[in-house]
């Protein structure tokens, strides 16, 4: 028992979707999943359950053996002819809905639900599918060769192996009754043929569509609404085949989304068939920025000529001074009042492109008395260099010796920088000493010195006469 458990886990785990009992944690989602809202309100029981085969296909399976089912099962139920694997979407009171949403009739029969799937239900079925995409492309190939104007876009088999169903699409009504006897021979099973739509097929083969997210039709869309192009109309799109159309070749599901907003807001403008008439010229509808209410018109009808935009506001009163019979100078307001435009406010910085750059600081080069001015690198170095070759040799040496110890270096590195001045001085003191002089020097001195003081004398003597 416990090695069929793990076998379902592991088989469970290919295909899981949302169902918490693989382990896998893959936590996927298909476009027809849904949650019941409804599993918490007692008495929340109902004897069908919804069941779901590959990617869209659906069913539902009354539970008349009273199985314990959970959802994420898988279950082998009745199929005509043979069994079918699947797994268990659905249950309680909202498989009910989704009955009356699928538009079942009352008198319809439901098939039944066998037991849960066996390690040997499991293994045939996987062999089943291995086998389809070698079933589809030689498929296509005979039809090729039967000349029929058909495309088959998938192949799923039953869970037994005994029959297939063949998914095509096809513009016009297509005779495939020798293409079924053919496939029958050739594979060996039962041959069912369903027509699908170009969305169906891009549906249930899935892609990333032009606005880089998986396709609508692939994740959550399952009701398949038609697009016209009156709606790209509405939005002011440009009718280009190659933007409107989608992976199917058909117009995007997508420009239905926002189409009613915009018919919303088209009519509270004026009509763009009215002309606007003025003392110097008569305008005609240009373009309009719907959300915006601001209409841009132009004098000629075929090119821009002189645009003027001007608030929807503004349309109203110039159309109701024109059917009075008068006509403003301008179409824009001359007392000078200009209608107030709100900015778009990004409140949570999302919106901005530099937003994840980094801003360097800018640091500030002047010094305490003031701000200097910047220079560059190599004007520094200059300065630097020619104040060197200004300062005497002197100067430079006193300053390499009078320079601080470094951190490395002890405490006799630092008796040594103070003994350094007393050694100067000493030095000078003795260079200021004068030599011994000799005998006959000494007379020759004094009587210098006796010249001088006569000399003194007579100076003083002049003065005071």
């Amino acid at each position: 028992m416990s090695n069929d458990k793990d076998y379902k886990k592991e088989s469970r785990g290919q295909e899981c979707l949302t169902c918490n009992k693989c382990g896998c944690d893959c936590a996927k989602r298909s476009n027809l999943d849904c949650t019941n809202w409804l599993g918490d309100i007692p008495g929340n029981d109902f004897e069908i359950v919804e069941v779901q085969f590959k990617n869209t296909r659906k069913g539902f399976y009354r539970n008349s053996a009273h199985l314990a089912l959970e959802v994420g099962d898988m279950v082998a139920v009745e199929a005509n002819p043979g069994h079918d694997i699947g797994r268990v979407s659905m249950m309680g009171r909202l498989v009910k809905l989704q009955m009356k949403k699928a538009n079942l009739k009352p008198g319809v029969e439901i098939l039944r639900v066998f037991r849960k799937a066996k390690a040997s239900d499991l293994d045939r079925f996987e062999q089943a599918k291995a086998k389809e995409v070698d079933t589809m492309i030689r498929s296509r190939q005979i039809a090729a060769d039967l000349k029929l104007k058909m495309k088959i876009g998938d192949v799923e088999y039953q869970g037994d192996g005994n029959k297939a169903i063949f998914y095509y699409i096809a513009d016009e009504r297509v005779d495939f009754r020798q293409l079924i006897k053919v496939l029958a021979d050739v594979f060996k099973i039962r041959v069912e043929m369903k027509q699908i739509g170009a969305r169906q097929e891009a549906g249930r083969i899935g892609g990333i569509g032009p606005c880089g997210r998986p396709l609508c039709c692939a994740t959550w869309m399952s009701n398949f609404v038609s697009v016209a192009t009156s709606a790209a109309r509405y939005q002011d799109i440009s009718l280009n085949p190659q933007k409107l159309a989608g992976q199917c070749a058909k117009l995007k599901c997508c420009i239905n989304f926002e189409v009613d907003g915009y018919v919303e807001a088209t009519k509270q403008l004026p009509s763009r068939d009215i002309a606007l008439e003025t003392k110097d010229n008569t305008y005609y509808h240009f373009k309009t920025d719907i959300f915006k209410k601001q209409i841009t018109y132009s004098t000629d009808k075929r090119i821009p000529a002189n645009l003027v935009t001007i608030s929807a506001d503004r349309v109203y009163e110039v159309i109701e001074m024109n059917r009075q019979g008068e006509k403003p100078e301008k179409l824009e307001r001359t007392d000078g009042k200009k209608p107030e435009i709100k900015a778009f406010g990004d409140l949570l910085g999302q919106d901005s492109i530099s937003r994840f750059d980094k801003k360097k600081k800018k640091k500030s080069k002047g010094g305490k008395g003031g701000n200097r001015e910047k220079e560059s690198h190599e004007q520094r170095l200059a300065n630097e260099k020619q104040e060197r070759t200004e300062k005497p040799r002197e100067q430079r040496q006193q300053r390499g010796r009078h320079r601080q110890p470094r951190q490395g270096e002890g405490n006799d590195v630092q008796q040594n920088v103070e003994h350094q001045p007393q050694g100067r001085n000493e030095q000078r003191h003795q260079g200021r000493q004068r030599p011994h002089r000799r005998q006959g020097g000494g007379r020759d001195h004094r009587g210098g010195d006796n010249s001088r003081k006569d000399n003194n004398a007579s100076a003083q003597n002049n003065s005071e006469k």
